[in-house]
């Protein structure tokens, strides 16, 4: 089961998050410029340079066109071209149910875009610097494994900024990144019995990264991975995967959760996952036509949620690209990961990204303003839910490296909140610190919400989140830097050290400060049962809400109070 249900987005204003459904704009092409020539395995490239003096190039392919027989293989090398090639223009996202929160330049809401010619990627310099030894900081964008794309994630403030080199990587989303068939199996495909071939695709940049890293200035033996939500899930499988040994040297998981799902349950032979592979096959017309049908014809054979979202597996146990067992438990396991320092953490409001447009949890006003129905139940339904994705992602898995004797363990809190305000609309309260909010943060630019990011980040708050910016990028470079995130803003010990994780914030609102940290789902619990904010009803619709997000929240949460005289949870039915 998905832990993270994207939910369909209703109008919030006009002036505010509705921006995010108005088309992107197309940019101009920026001009090359002769000083970003650089020699690349495959040819010579020119890219151009940025006002802050990054150097720049876009939509450098990795691998080759994924379409046709490339389908569902894995990613097969780029061939070499004449003369100088100008990398001024992103690649083509990867296809993709566009939705609100992809504001990429054509999209249409709903519709299918991008192309399978996509495997590419962003290389972002601090200026012209040689034949450096830099740090390299490869990004992984989130987006459910469903959607997303590089160009949404510039480097460009981050490289100058820290001294250190940024990629950011496109790879293979839904179906056509996660797909498992015995009719791949039988064919002649490489890697036999691969399922997941985003994984594949990021391995196979990775490792382009090792061939062309220093043409840019950076060290191929310095590499550290970071993503956020999803991409944060393909970090931990990174982590995991027997294929990616030596290919990098650090981890950051933003707001990572640790799902997988068995080659059964993928298939449909076992268990209840929708739109399983078999079914899917039988509406395409059979295993040999999984090459040869076109990319609308395999996204049509998909039942959609809310007339966007697919469910469907985003990373099957293959015992190819990760091992086949649980990812829950091998992250869990010092001997099963990669022996590489790693950061991870949550933030502080995660769920209020997804409950600002439940319609169970809020309200429009006049049909402009987005406001919660009630204050309390919404604060207690985000809270709860958040502090058990923290607990899952963050304290478990940080908890049961330590105990086994794996100390270069860094975790933290994003507890900004400082979001502005529109009239009768609070996006500090609304969005609070939501998931994704600490992303512009990372990257010191503040562009997440469309139109609506000068309301979210305004002058008000300018220089707290500028200063906390600053902070962040120092800790996540410096970690790339040597394995130990530093700052001038405050020591940062490792998970189980006196002080347990550190929160970031703002210099207005607390600051940054290392605090004791490690709750379980049982203390979760204990306080929901005393929380005078809800009603005993509103109780056990909370409790029966985090009864899938694992085996353990299922036991922990199915509260003996809640229970019908049918012994099924009232919130469960």
């Amino acid at each position: 089961m998905s832990i993270i249900r994207t939910l369909a987005l209703t109008g919030l204003s006009a002036a505010t998050l509705a921006a995010c459904e108005q088309q992107a704009e197309p940019e101009a092409t920026p001009e090359a410029n002769a000083a970003t020539a650089r020699t690349l395995d495959t040819g010579e490239v020119v890219g151009f340079i940025e006002e802050n003096g990054a150097h720049v190039w876009r939509g450098l392919p990795y691998a080759a066109d994924t379409s046709g027989e490339n389908r569902w293989r894995a990613p097969q090398p780029v061939g070499a071209w004449e003369g100088t090639r100008e990398a001024l223009t992103f690649s083509e996202p990867c296809p993709q149910i566009a939705t609100p929160f992809t504001q990429l330049p054509g999209f249409v809401n709903g519709e299918l875009e991008g192309s399978e010619d996509c495997l590419a990627l962003d290389v972002y310099t601090p200026g012209d610097v040689g034949e450096g030894d830099l740090p390299v900081m490869v990004w992984i964008h989130g987006g459910s494994n469903v959607s997303g794309a590089s160009q949404l994630y510039r480097g460009h403030n981050l490289a100058v900024n820290e001294n250190v080199i940024v990629i950011s990587v496109q790879y293979r989303l839904g179906p056509l990144g996660f797909f498992s068939h015995p009719g791949l199996d039988d064919d002649a495909q490489e890697l036999k019995g691969a399922a997941n071939f985003a994984i594949l695709d990021l391995i196979a940049a990775l490792e382009w990264v090792q061939r062309n890293a220093e043409a840019f200035g950076g060290d191929p033996d310095n590499v550290t991975i970071f993503g956020e939500s999803a991409g944060a899930h393909n970090v931990n499988a990174l982590l995991v995967s027997p294929l990616s040994d030596d290919l990098f040297h650090g981890a950051i998981i933003q707001s990572g959760l640790v799902s997988s799902t068995t080659i059964p349950e993928a298939r449909g032979q076992t268990g209840e996952e929708p739109n399983p592979s078999d079914i899917v096959v039988d509406a395409l017309g059979g295993a040999d036509k999984l090459r040869t049908v076109t990319v609308d014809d395999v996204f049509a054979a998909y039942e959609k949620e809310d007339g966007q979202w697919m469910n469907l597996p985003r990373m099957i146990e293959d015992g190819v690209t990760i091992p086949a067992e649980p990812m829950a438990g091998l992250v869990k396991d010092p001997s099963a990961i990669k022996d590489v320092p790693i950061i991870t953490g949550t933030n502080r409001d995660e769920m209020k990204l997804f409950f600002a447009f439940d319609e169970r949890l809020t309200k429009s006003v006049l049909g402009v303003f987005r406001v919660p129905r009630d204050k309390d139940l919404y604060n207690a339904a985000s809270e709860y839910s958040s502090r058990v994705w923290r607990t899952l992602a963050v304290h478990q898995v940080a908890g049961a490296l330590v105990d086994q004797g794996k100390y270069d363990v860094y975790t933290y809190r994003f507890d900004w909140d400082e979001g502005g305000k529109f009239l009768i609309m609070d996006l500090g309260e609304l969005l609070g610190a939501g998931h994704a909010i600490e992303i512009p943060f990372v990257f010191n630019r503040f562009d997440l919400l469309g139109d609506a990011d000068g309301i979210m980040f305004n002058d008000k708050n300018k220089e707290g989140r500028e200063g906390l910016s600053r902070a962040m990028g120092s800790y996540w470079a410096n970690f790339a830097r040597g394995g130990i995130p530093r700052s001038r803003a405050g020591s940062w010990r490792p998970y189980g050290a006196v002080g347990g994780s550190i929160v970031l914030d703002s210099e207005n609102d607390g600051g940054i400060s290392m605090q004791l940290d490690g709750e379980t789902l049982e203390d979760i619990k204990a306080d929901l049962l005393v929380d005078q904010r809800i009603t005993d009803e509103e109780r056990c619709e909370i409790a029966g809400s985090l009864l899938g997000w694992s085996d353990d929240s299922a036991e922990v949460f199915a509260l003996e109070s809640c229970q019908s005289a049918d012994d099924t949870p009232m919130a469960a039915r």
